[in-house]
């Protein structure tokens, strides 16, 4: 599909043939982006900016049903580049453990529903954090002789360990996931996020996970705003697609200052120090024919008008990203 690039204010810049009809076939709306459409206003917006497809989060699928969401994006023609977000795997209560492989195992099914292949699977950060952005627990007090000694060993900060129950619990996912046809996404994070949200912080981490199951069962998403500093980068894209793990592209921009919560640091391509002409080269080089997403945690981004959030960002991919795809 195709559609004129609308410029909004001084955000976008016309293209050098104003006459020009943009190619936005690849280019995909993470509904994150547009945080307060629901998930109709997103499928609408994203029909009037000339896309053809969709990435949702499952907050915005699970308020109309799954069934209903799926029947939404398929009226109006869009496919699902990807299902946001699973994971959340590296708890040491056995409990939860188990709670999180079972919503784990909901977010497979709701990818099939939609028509996904991919699902994007952020693995949760260490059992220390209290929360997402939140503060750590506090270390245990150990007795020993009848003396509490602070500064015990806390297996909730063991990092390798975190790691290793991502591994097992992915070894536990991955035959539900492929009797759907559901491939699981690993995605790096930037280590700002390791404490919190995800002990993977590059593609190569990521690859090493994924190395003992099939290419269309585990994956690896390559996400702009977390990898643009790795110095490993272009190799590792490189192995990534030659195991034909690359499941997806995201593209956003690393800004600063950064915000009081760095997750809300995303800006709009081309606004910040990202070089999306390399990056997007070696995804190119590597195979990578698949859909491009647009995913922005920013209050700014979000308290604009959605339309004029997907004209920058339509304008932003032809500028920076399309010339080198």
């Amino acid at each position: 599909m195709t559609t004129e690039v609308t410029t909004v204010g001084d955000e976008a810049e016309p293209a050098a043939d104003e006459g020009a009809r943009a190619d936005l076939s690849r280019l995909s709306l993470n509904t994150a982006t547009t945080k307060h459409w629901t998930l109709r206003e997103a499928v609408d917006g994203a029909v009037r900016a000339g896309l053809s497809s969709i990435g949702p989060w499952r907050d915005r699928v699970q308020e109309v049903g799954v069934p209903e969401a799926a029947r939404i994006i398929a009226d109006a023609g869009l496919r699902v580049s990807s299902l946001c977000r699973g994971g959340f795997l590296t708890t040491d209560d056995d409990a939860a453990a188990r709670a999180a492989l079972d919503d784990n195992r909901r977010a497979i099914v709701e990818a099939a529903t939609l028509g996904t292949h991919e699902l994007v699977m952020v693995v949760g950060g260490l059992p220390a954090a209290s929360g997402p952005g939140g503060p750590a627990l506090p270390y245990p007090a150990r007795s020993g002789a009848g003396v509490r000694v602070q500064g015990a060993d806390d297996p909730a900060r063991d990092l390798v360990a975190a790691r290793q129950r991502v591994a097992d619990r992915i070894g536990e996912l991955a035959p539900f996931a492929a009797g759907h046809g559901v491939r699981l996404v690993l995605e790096p994070l930037h280590p700002i996020f390791a404490a919190d949200r995800a002990v993977i912080s590059t593609i190569g981490q990521a690859l090493d996970l994924a190395e003992p199951f099939p290419s269309d069962v585990v994956g690896v998403v390559v996400d702009t705003y977390h990898v643009w500093w790795d110095p490993d980068l272009q190799r590792q894209i490189a192995r990534a697609g030659a195991a034909g793990r690359i499941a997806g592209y995201q593209v956003c921009d690393w800004i600063l200052p950064l915000a009081a919560d760095p997750l809300l640091s995303r800006g709009h391509v081309g606004d910040g120090y990202v070089d999306f002409a390399s990056i997007t080269r070696w995804v190119r080089d590597a195979g990578y024919t698949g859909d491009v997403e647009v995913e922005i945690f920013h209050e700014d981004v979000w308290s604009a008008p959605g339309d004029e959030t997907l004209a920058t960002m339509a304008e932003r991919y032809v500028r920076h990203v399309l010339p080198h795809l």
